[in-house]
């Protein structure tokens, strides 16, 4: 039973801190990119961050670049996001997702957890 239980998200004012984990579970971690996606209200989801499983290379979107860190610690099955110099648009759903690479599709995120919001205002 693959578990992703997001965790973090808050009420935060503009230009504050927030830290995200994600705990997952039911799958060996230590294996799969993951990644950060999310959604504000009535928009699409947008993807913000991934890391590779060895936890050293990383992907940032232009929004969050500078701003967001993506980090993992395999011994606790753990992903976390480190969000700094928050913005208001920066308010959505945000979700972990592990990440593969399929041969002629690409990137795609097989499991998702249930989401936390972050509010900036």
């Amino acid at each position: 039973d693959v578990q992703l239980v997001e965790s973090g998200g808050g009420l935060v004012q503009p230009g504050g801190s927030l830290r995200l984990s994600c705990a997952a579970s039911g799958f060996t971690f230590s294996s799969y990119t993951m990644s950060w996606v999310r959604q504000a209200p009535g928009k699409a989801f947008e993807w913000i961050s991934s890391i590779h499983s060895n936890g050293i290379t990383t992907y940032y979107a232009e929004s969050v670049k500078g701003r967001f860190t993506i980090s993992r610690d395999n011994a606790k099955n753990t992903l976390y996001l480190q969000m700094n110099s928050l913005k208001t648009e920066d308010t959505a759903v945000y979700y972990c997702a592990t990440t593969g690479f399929w041969g002629d599709v690409g990137w795609v995120h097989n499991y998702w957890g249930q989401g936390t919001q972050v509010t900036v205002s």
